[in-house]
């Protein structure tokens, strides 16, 4: 992914759930900008190993030489291991800068079906893991000079409601507000904590429509902008927050949807 720009330079991130979707897209995007990234996974190394070799790939190609980047398991959800994967990360990179809390599930939890273990399974992956590696990482950019930056992953679905899928709802609503909250704490000691809240994305995640064309003209006639974007098009937005062209932004999130939180369905004024 060749890039003119290189406002991550000599930057270390890590960048969790980053071996595919968004989350790789972002780890190509932040490599092409010259930052050195360690890509977390939980069960699908393949595909780690696949991100690994394309930021390489996206080092070289940006002029950056060879970087190293680096791989990192970890099942966010468990405190210990997300304890020693930060502690692996910063002593094969001197340091952390950024921290991307990416990784996220999504499954059907309907409102009145009860099920504690598929709910404790998207929380603790989308919400609770994003909480031990924002406290973390707060600890170790207070620990040096320099502040430090994170950015998490939520979605559209923080403010709008999405039925059937609870679990997915309340995670990215928590996000929201960790991501405000982290933010008033830490902004007057060189910390920003800001959100990216991608709308309907061509990722793996929504295979259940992204392949089939009469389902993605489903999606796609509620998007204002009328077609779903791409993991790259996000990525780009993460870079920005990333870098120091938004060193006076903190607490925010930034919609990456075409137009989805505008309520498309309310162009036509169908309510006087």
């Amino acid at each position: 992914m060749p890039s003119s720009h290189a406002r991550l330079l000599d930057r270390r991130a890590l960048v969790t759930g980053g071996s595919r979707g968004i989350g790789r897209a972002v780890v190509e995007r932040f490599a092409a900008e010259g930052a050195t990234v360690a890509i977390n996974y939980a069960s699908h190394e393949k595909e780690a190993r696949k991100a690994l070799e394309a930021a390489r790939a996206a080092s070289r190609d940006a002029g950056h030489g060879e970087k190293p980047h680096l791989i990192a398991r970890a099942d966010l959800s468990d405190l210990q291991a997300v304890e020693a994967m930060l502690k692996a990360v910063v002593e094969a990179l001197g340091r952390l800068d950024i921290v991307v809390n990416n990784a996220g599930i999504q499954q059907e939890l309907p409102g009145d079906s009860p099920d504690p273990k598929g709910l404790e399974h998207v929380l603790g992956v989308n919400l609770v893991g994003a909480v031990h590696c924002s406290q973390l990482a707060i600890r170790h950019f207070l620990s040096r000079e320099g502040g430090g930056v994170i950015i998490n992953t939520s979605s559209v679905h923080q403010i709008i409601p999405k039925p059937g899928f609870l679990g997915y709802s309340l995670s990215k609503g928590g996000l929201a507000n960790l991501t405000r909250t982290l933010a008033l704490e830490f902004a007057d000691r060189g910390i920003r904590v800001n959100a990216v809240a991608p709308g309907a994305i061509l990722t793996d995640m929504n295979d259940s429509w992204r392949n089939d064309p009469k389902q993605r003209a489903a999606v796609e006639r509620h998007i204002p902008m009328g077609r779903a974007g791409t993991p790259e098009e996000v990525a780009t937005v993460f870079a920005f927050l990333a870098s120091e062209d938004a060193s006076y932004i903190t607490g925010q999130t930034i919609f990456a949807c075409g137009g989805l939180t505008l309520y498309g369905d309310f162009k036509q004024n169908w309510s006087t």
